[in-house]
């Protein structure tokens, strides 16, 4: 049921304005609102927060995201924003963080929240942070920069990754924070609709219960896990959808009296394509099963991102292909797919379900 609710909404409202997103920069606030009000972030909150009461699965998250993403990876990256800050903090805050903070990611209209964990420098390691927090009295000091953080111009609240001695924590910063300075609008090759920022700071003051999960902190491994099984579920929307297009273009297209799906070189890569986007599905799957049954699945979670990466940018440039000269000029969506598939590489802790 939640599979065909979000699949009609991608189709219905989603595909009618993402080219016009991805042109402009903007995303309606009304199809985020409406969205939002299907509760795909709030209905996995507790009832005594607010929220729907739901048991949180990556499973659902996982369909959810292939679906929204089918639709538009901005669009899809733009609704799920919140769960970047909502579900860590629903799943290893202390009880404080949970009855102060869960309750705004479930009202009626949309509240920007984000994360900020991707830092502009050659050889990123999410397991090694050049952005510090160190304890100062009753403080925590933050120093260092970020890059690709979504919404964080608008964010009310931001859940920033920091080194703290050998291991990786959460701390959260509030919206006009001392040292936390947020930079112009990044301009990027895709996911032209989804607003993303640098921020940086340089000796922001944030107090010690500000720390997600508090003395015991957050189990960092895990977080990168949710997050890389969502990223792999929205690249297999995206391919699915470049995929769906460009077969029923080579069904459609007619050369030298024949359409060109019937030609071996247009269907072997068509059957290529199906075959990987359904694997990668599967080890999605698998992983998001592991992880909700609270095993660790950080071999499946990291192994099925680097295959996704691939996969995603394999078949968006097949479909391009597919359609020739027609794949690389905008009257078609394949471009746009393309310029999407691509950054998946560069898009860790930018999504989670």
């Amino acid at each position: 049921m939640i599979m065909s609710m979000v699949r009609e909404f991608a189709g219905d409202e989603i595909r009618k304005v993402y080219r016009e997103c991805d042109e402009s920069g903007e995303i309606p606030g009304g199809l985020v609102d409406t969205a939002w009000s299907m509760g795909l972030v709030s209905g996995s909150i507790p009832e005594e927060f607010g929220g729907g009461g739901g048991d949180r699965s990556l499973i659902t998250g996982s369909l959810i995201g292939e679906e929204l993403a089918w639709g538009d990876l901005s669009i899809a990256m733009h609704v799920l924003c919140p769960a970047l800050f909502a579900y860590p903090v629903l799943e290893m805050g202390t009880e404080t963080q949970k009855k102060e903070l869960l309750p705004m990611f479930c009202c009626d209209t949309f509240r920007p929240a984000s994360a900020a964990l991707i830092e502009p420098r050659f050889g990123f390691n999410p397991y090694a942070l050049s952005t510090n927090a160190r304890s100062d009295g009753d403080d925590y000091v933050l120093n260092g920069d970020k890059c690709y953080v979504p919404l964080a111009a608008d964010a009310e609240l931001i859940l920033v990754y920091a080194q703290q001695g050998d291991g990786v924590q959460g701390f959260v910063v509030e919206r006009g924070t001392s040292g936390l300075k947020i930079g112009e609008r990044e301009k990027n090759m895709g996911i032209k609709a989804l607003a993303t920022y640098e921020l940086s700071l340089k000796d922001c003051r944030v107090p010690k219960y500000s720390r997600l999960g508090g003395q015991e902190g957050c189990d960092f491994g895990r977080v990168l896990n949710c997050s890389r099984v969502a990223l792999s579920a929205m690249a297999v929307g995206v391919a699915r959808a470049a995929f769906e297009y460009s077969r029923d273009y080579a069904k459609e297209r007619v050369a030298f009296g024949e359409p060109i799906a019937s030609r071996q070189a247009i269907a072997f890569m068509l059957a290529e394509m199906a075959i990987e986007i359904d694997a990668t599905r599967l080890m999605t799957w698998e992983a998001a099963w592991k992880l909700d049954r609270g095993e660790d699945a950080t071999r499946e979670a990291s192994l099925v991102k680097a295959y996704a990466d691939d996969m995603a940018l394999m078949v968006t440039d097949r479909a391009v292909q597919i359609l020739g000269g027609h794949g690389y000029v905008r009257e078609h969506p394949v471009e746009l797919w393309l310029r999407n598939g691509r950054g998946f590489y560069a898009f860790d802790g930018m999504a989670i379900v």
